[in-house]
């Protein structure tokens, strides 16, 4: 059981009416609180919820329509998604309770403060290095609608600026991240074909790709329905066409590829989590065609070189800078 979880069944008797647990994690807590039902915008969370406790969980960036008497927000780790689900949250509890719950060291204590505008919020349990903090909903807010809290930059490419649009919660918010930035620099002599964007965020990478190559088959794939609602919102800004798929890894993504292009996550949240890439690196041959290429940029730190090299073949270094490295390895 996730310690969050841990810490809300120490006051489980405040949880047992109909309740909404807001980004939980993929753990037995819907068991425990037969009245609960979940919102989800992680793909793998949601399909394991959804297996073990079916059409209980609801996925997507909108909060549920049905009804709910109380909700629990487990704290995500971006400060402008906190806000944006505290509002569409708290638009629907007037004079009910809104809790926030979160580990000690992704900030619950400064967290806590953005329940302030709502009324006064008091801590209810501090344990297993998280805590609990409840609020009684006194001025509810209008609903915001998540498109007017999206982030606008362009991008120089050759053919002129590429609009980018984020949304709340996306890798690299707002700005372009270096680590694409320097792929942005050497996407040269790429196969044509059917292009993956994997772990596409707000969607730069496929946006650049189909711009410069309108023939190109794009396809991108991210497990956080922010996310690909993000690489939505910039291929229109664009006015370009790719397919988009919210997915849980590489075992969504489909065959035959001729390139799979990739700046891909280490962490979930703030914890440090390898293992979507790592997934990646080992079923990569299973997704590419015979001579299909494999192009990726990660912190020079990361030891994936040899991951590469095991699973798909011989790989290259191709370029390196500002604490980031290229590599490119081709399916034998």
């Amino acid at each position: 059981m996730d310690p969050r979880s841990e810490v809300l069944l120490r006051q489980a008797e405040l949880f047992q009416g109909s309740l909404l647990l807001t980004g939980l994690p993929a753990d037995d807590l819907l068991g425990t609180l037969p009245n609960a039902r979940g919102w989800s915008w992680h793909a793998g969370d949601f399909v394991a919820l959804d297996t073990r406790f079916s059409e209980r969980t609801h996925f997507g960036t909108d909060a549920p329509a049905e009804p709910f008497e109380a909700a629990v927000l487990f704290l995500p780790k971006a400060r402008d998604l906190t806000d944006y689900l505290l509002n569409a949250l708290a638009s629907r509890l007037a004079g009910r309770e809104l809790f926030l719950v979160g580990e000690k060291r992704t900030g619950i204590e400064a967290a806590a403060r953005q329940l302030s505008p709502f009324g006064r919020a008091r801590k209810l349990d501090s344990a297993r290095h998280c805590q609990l903090w409840q609020v009684t909903v006194e001025n509810a807010p209008q609903a915001v609608e998540l498109n007017t809290l999206a982030k606008h930059f362009d991008i120089e490419i050759e053919s002129g600026p590429l609009k980018v649009v984020s949304l709340p919660g996306v890798f690299s918010h707002g700005r372009l991240d270096r680590g694409s930035a320097l792929l942005l620099e050497n996407l040269d002599r790429l196969p044509t074909g059917h292009l993956l964007d994997f772990g596409c965020g707000a969607g730069v990478l496929g946006a650049t790709v189909k711009r410069r190559n309108p023939d190109m088959n794009v396809t991108m794939l991210d497990v956080d329905a922010f996310a690909t609602a993000s690489s939505r919102l910039t291929l229109a800004a664009n006015g370009l066409q790719a397919e988009v798929i919210t997915g849980d890894g590489i075992d969504a993504a489909p065959k035959h590829l001729d390139v799979i292009l990739t700046n891909p996550p280490f962490h979930t949240g703030v914890h440090t989590d390898y293992a979507a890439t790592e997934n990646l690196l080992r079923k990569a041959r299973e997704h590419l065609k015979k001579g299909g290429e494999l192009r990726l940029v990660a912190n020079s730190f990361l030891r994936y070189l040899p991951i590469i090299e095991q699973h798909l073949g011989v790989c290259a270094v191709m370029a390196e800078g500002n604490g980031f490295r290229i590599y490119r390895a081709k399916r034998a």
